[in-house]
């Protein structure tokens, strides 16, 4: 651990939590610190906008990590190095089996490493796969919440927009992959060769055979069922970290 600034994220160890939230969006950042007490903005620099509270009485960061898993991988290899230790990604996908609906949430029990992130730091027969002290939680609290969730593998890719992007929704949903993201992988791999706790929570902002475009504008524009999903995930996370850290 270090206290030198970071040089992505712009902040050191004196700044710093054992644990962090990561939604991708740095607007999404403001929503997080709305259900925490004594929010304070650290820093904003690029993609990366942290902010500091305190949830029950444990004190939290939240750092943005943009669109992808390069941006996402800078993220947690920093906050890592100024003493982060547990790491819960709060973001959206799109689902690619029919029965997610719109505000369920996904609680990735692994991803499909279809992104360059990954392949970056180790072997593609390395597994992508969440911690499973935070993975089990995770399901128990979503459970007493009476959350809308399923738990599965998803997918982690590099692109939207490519020619054949319908014919490889289906092809990962008939393979059971429940949805699709861009970061989950990234962090499940990193946060594996680091011996980083990790987990994934996303929102279903597409449902199966939607229209990417379309429904990711409908999220951006306030979807009353995707915002309420992004708000039981905030929710699921904070208690998933309040819970564990009373078992320290």
């Amino acid at each position: 651990m270090t206290n030198f600034i970071q040089p992505h994220i712009r902040i050191g160890a004196d700044s710093g939590a054992e644990y962090v939230i990561l939604p991708g969006d740095p607007g999404r950042v403001a929503t997080v610190a709305r259900f925490l007490e004594r929010p304070r903005e650290l820093m904003v620099n690029r993609e990366y906008r942290t902010v500091s509270g305190w949830y029950k009485g444990v004190k939290v960061l939240v750092t943005s990590t943009g669109i992808g898993g390069p941006s996402l991988g800078i993220a947690v290899e920093e906050l890592k190095n100024i003493g982060v230790t547990t790491m819960i990604r709060i973001g959206s996908c799109g689902a690619l089996r029919q029965g997610l609906r719109l505000g369920d949430l996904v609680i990735a029990a692994g991803a499909v490493r279809d992104d360059g992130t990954s392949a970056a730091f180790v072997e593609s027969s390395y597994p992508a796969i969440p911690d499973y002290r935070l993975l089990h939680r995770l399901n128990q609290v979503s459970a007493e919440l009476h959350v809308p969730r399923h738990c599965g593998i998803v997918r982690s890719h590099d692109s939207f927009y490519t020619e054949r992007e319908d014919d490889i929704c289906r092809y990962w949903g008939s393979r059971g992959v429940l949805a699709a993201d861009m970061e989950t992988a990234a962090l499940f791999v990193i946060g594996g060769i680091n011996g980083l706790r990790v987990a994934s929570i996303l929102n279903v902002v597409v449902e199966a055979g939607g229209d990417v475009e379309k429904g990711i504008n409908e999220y951006v524009n306030a979807d009353e069922a995707c915002k309420q999903g992004e708000e039981r995930e905030i929710e699921v996370a904070l208690e998933t970290i309040a819970s564990i850290d009373k078992l320290k």
